[in-house]
């Protein structure tokens, strides 16, 4: 672990290294300066292992506070880290992130959800919308980290629960965060307000060999229960739904384990995210040298090129696997979560 020289001046730091004491970390560098190096390894895959097992402490930069709308999730994105400690061999931050993919926690919390009032009542991605009217100014916390991942060393979400779930906006607000972990336990008597909204990042059986450093689906489900009966709001996100092998039973069956922990739940607020899984040129090489080895399906040739707003391309299902892809979804989901709304597919 480091911390830099700006973030050792700021108030959230003094959390963050009492909890590293606590979990028995005594390798703590403080830099004389703000500038990370000695990440480099003697290759890429050495200089990934050296950045993926490195947290540092330090300040965000203006432009991090200075938010962005991020559809189809939420009106704003609020990053309270930027890295994750997990090895998913899809993963999305591949080639977004500048550099060794080290996991950079922002000190200066304090300035960052003090910013947030500056945003209520704008956004076009819920707010305003007939859909998503209701939940009000949403700002997305899991952009560009798995916040619960690294909570027991940071503080940095239950900060952000307790803020937003009892902080006097000037309208009504939600706070979203998406996981691959489940010891939700820091979190169940938090005053969240009903103001936040977790939700489980899960997948079929087969993915599991893709997701290195996460907890079981079946430990995701349980936490998400575990908050759900604590009054949140929760969540799926199925992602990156991959059509192989026999999908439709193993999704099925991921479907019936959501059902079986969530629908006894009283008062349930449930809803579901669907992302289907797709790669851009970038990301294809960027994991294929963190992962040389990986059975991922990652073939231009078997994809549709979709172009995004400026350009870039990604590579996703053609249209007829979409289709089918979808249908069977919203029947699984009517069946199975008939609870549930479904907030987008993509």
């Amino acid at each position: 672990m480091v911390v830099t020289r700006s973030a050792g001046e700021r108030p959230h730091t003094a959390e963050i290294l009492r909890r590293v004491e606590a979990a028995g970390i005594d390798d703590v560098e403080f830099l004389r300066g703000d500038r990370i190096a000695g990440l480099r390894g003697a290759d890429e895959r050495a200089t990934y292992a050296r950045a993926k097992a490195t947290l540092a402490v330090v300040v965000s930069p203006p432009s991090k506070r200075k938010l962005q709308p991020i559809p189809p999730s939420a009106d704003w994105r609020v990053d309270l880290a930027e890295g994750c400690p997990a090895h998913c061999q899809y993963c999305y931050l591949a080639g977004s992130l500048a550099g060794p993919p080290v996991t950079r926690v922002y000190a200066d919390l304090d300035e960052i959800l003090a910013g947030l009032d500056a945003y209520v009542g704008t956004g076009q991605v819920t707010s305003g919308t007939d859909a998503r009217g209701h939940e009000g100014t949403t700002f997305e916390a899991s952009c560009y980290t798995d916040p619960l991942g690294i909570e027991h060393l940071t503080g940095s979400l239950a900060a952000t629960i307790g803020h937003v779930g009892t902080h006097e906006f000037a309208g009504p607000v939600q706070l979203r965060a998406t996981t691959k972990f489940g010891a939700v336990e820091p979190l169940l008597d938090l005053p969240h307000g009903g103001r936040t909204r977790i939700r489980a990042s899960v997948n079929s059986a087969s993915a599991a060999r893709f997701e290195g450093g996460t907890d079981p689906v079946a430990t995701r489900l349980a936490g998400l229960g575990r908050l759900a009966r604590a009054g949140y709001p929760v969540g799926l996100t199925i992602a990156p739904i991959m059509p192989s092998g026999d999908w439709r039973a193993e999704y099925g069956a991921l479907l019936d384990a959501a059902a079986a922990e969530l629908a006894p739940v009283p008062g349930l607020d449930l809803t579901v995210e669907c992302i289907t899984h797709r790669f851009t040129p970038n990301s294809k090489q960027v994991l294929e040298t963190w992962y040389p080895r990986t059975k991922l399906e990652m073939d231009p040739d078997a994809r549709s090129r979709k172009f995004g707003k400026f350009g870039a391309v990604k590579y996703v299902y053609p249209a007829a696997e979409m289709r089918e892809l979808r249908t069977w979804f919203e029947s699984a989901l009517s069946d199975r979560l008939p609870a549930a709304r479904t907030l987008y597919w993509t």
